[in-house]
């Protein structure tokens, strides 16, 4: 797919995903979603790529939301259509096997705080601002925030942020636990791609199986969950990765990863 709505790069294992409407804040429009859906395909399959780093062109917006232009004169089919599609594109995101970060320059507002939180975790710019104002429209969120969010943040904080329809910034992001880190924007990439790095000279197996784990197990009681981690700990085992990172520990020598 030809991108026009994405800047989609690779360098040292790192997949570098840039939402590039700066004209339009970087809003979620139909096709913006689908050039989102099929770089995370790639992203997910393409043994070259080891994570990836998601973040928003120009200074302002990481994406200041879904495009309105577009949602304006929905019908209630088209409106579930386009829910759909946005929901199907931020789980491709959440459940893919390899971690994203979601770099967070500016404005993540209704859509843009969905896809930064289905996003393995969030690094922030000191100039983010955070926000679902569905409710200020007469609509609520389409793309999960009404799922990942109360997940994240708790039901509380989740039902203030939605219902208030109210913009956070990054300080307080950081103090609910919407985000892990807030940098200076300058620094925000750079701090964002180091992670990804760090990750990325892990064994793709036992990245894959943590997020899965933590993914799957965060939705049943603790029983089924400490099961689903059982089983992944017991496969990986079956892994040569499972030997050569076992075995540079007792050798002291660093290990080797080959992702088998």
């Amino acid at each position: 797919m030809d991108y026009k709505n994405i800047l989609f790069a690779v360098g040292d294992g790192i997949a570098l995903v840039t939402i590039n409407r700066p004209a339009a804040l970087n809003a979620l429009n139909s096709a913006t979603l689908a050039e989102l859906g099929d770089a995370f395909a790639t992203i997910a399959t393409d043994p070259a790529i080891r994570a990836a780093v998601l973040t928003g062109g120009g200074e302002k917006a990481f994406v200041a939301g879904a495009d309105i232009s577009e949602m304006v004169n929905y019908n209630p089919l088209q409106a579930e259509a386009f829910a759909k599609l946005g929901q199907d594109v931020l789980s491709l995101i959440d459940d893919g096997p390899k971690p994203t970060i979601a770099a967070v320059n500016g404005f993540a507002l209704g859509g843009g705080t969905e896809i930064a939180i289905a996003c393995d975790f969030i690094y922030a710019s000191t100039k983010a601002k955070f926000g679902q104002p569905e409710i200020k429209l007469g609509i609520i969120p389409g793309f999960g925030g009404t799922q990942r969010l109360a997940r994240l943040v708790g039901k509380p904080m989740a039902k203030e942020l939605v219902l208030g329809g109210d913009m956070i910034g990054a300080d307080e992001a950081l103090r609910i636990g919407l985000v892990n880190k807030v940098v200076a924007p300058e620094a925000l990439l750079e701090e964002a791609k180091k992670a990804a790095k760090k990750m990325a000279a892990f064994g793709l197996p036992a990245l894959a199986a943590a997020k899965r784990a933590i993914n799957c197990g965060v939705n049943v009681d603790l029983a089924n969950g400490l099961l689903i981690e059982r089983q992944a700990f017991a496969a990986l085992c079956a892994t040569t990765d499972q030997k050569e990172g076992m075995g540079a520990f007792l050798a002291k020598r660093p290990p080797k990863f080959t992702d088998q």
